[in-house]
């Protein structure tokens, strides 16, 4: 692309933000769409995110994506959408007339996988692992998706409880429950959900294995991601039968949505940017059918 002065500039803060593989995909969305812009990383140190807001302002930045440790902290230096409200954390932020606004795609992502995995969740049940910021961005995605009942377990009881409690009061519709941190209760409920997902940090790391055997049939999601693909989660899931994929997916359906939501625009195509990035990373092509056109 040529850089002139009609050039506009996006991104993505975080710290740290090198790792990041937003800035791959979001520059393909761009020239896809043939839009004059960049897409650049900026680190931004948790203490000095609201000189860099009121920065990246004055240098007229027309939106970027939030990612750790800043999602909940720049709540108050933005007007946020219910979206983003209900789940209690930012990742997208657009320049408006009336200053910052602010929503979460997060659990458009997700709802985007389950939809490009072609499985129907209407009235079926689902587990989850994880009681953080991201759990609370796919019940989001599991109540726009009717899902019946989902069962949440996470190891610390407290946090587990505090979540159970925030999601029954939200979103009345589904039937939620709390699942204790023991195989064989895990294992029985696995038999009846059609989809599993992670959210737990299990698998950022080398060598770890996911603490239980996820038996039955249906679908996995992993929230995490890894170049190659095969985080514990997924190999779990994988050994028990079960269509497995890892975060990736999910992190290129959310920089999408963020992408339309500054753009006005349609989604861009996902599949294309899957296929570019398994590329890029050297991994092997996973295909989600529902997401080709």
């Amino acid at each position: 692309m040529n850089i002139n002065g009609k050039t506009k500039t996006y991104g993505i803060i975080g710290w740290p933000v090198e790792h990041s593989l937003s800035p791959l995909f979001q520059s393909d969305f761009l020239e896809l769409k043939n839009i004059n812009a960049v897409y650049v990383p900026f680190a931004v140190a948790p203490e000095l995110l609201t000189e860099a807001m009121q920065g990246l302002w004055a240098l007229g930045v027309e939106g970027f994506n939030v990612t750790v440790p800043h999602k909940e902290s720049i709540f108050q230096l933005v007007e946020a959408d219910a979206d983003a409200k209900h789940i209690g954390a930012i990742n997208t932020v657009r320049r408006s007339a009336k200053g910052w606004q602010a929503t979460n795609t997060d659990w458009r992502g997700f709802k985007a996988v389950v939809e490009g995995l072609g499985v129907d969740m209407a009235d079926q049940q689902a587990l989850l692992f994880g009681a953080g910021g991201t759990s609370r961005a796919v019940l989001h995605a599991l109540s726009e998706l009717k899902v019946g009942k989902v069962m949440i377990c996470n190891r610390n009881p407290d946090r587990l409880a505090a979540l159970v409690e925030f999601a029954q009061a939200t979103y009345p519709s589904m039937n939620i429950e709390p699942l204790f941190w023991h195989q064989d209760d895990v294992e029985r409920i696995c038999l009846d959900s059609a989809l599993l997902i992670n959210t737990t940090s299990i698998g950022l790391k080398a060598g770890q294995t996911f603490p239980f055997i996820l038996s039955g049939q249906g679908i996995a999601i992993d929230a995490v991601y890894r170049p190659d693909g095969k985080t514990a989660f997924v190999e779990a899931a994988s050994l028990a039968g079960r269509a497995a994929v890892d975060g990736l997916p999910m992190l290129i359906a959310q920089g999408a949505a963020a992408f339309a939501w500054w753009h006005d625009c349609e989604v861009p195509d996902m599949t294309q940017a899957l296929h570019q990035i398994q590329l890029d990373v050297g991994r092997n092509p996973i295909v989600l059918s529902g997401w080709v056109k």
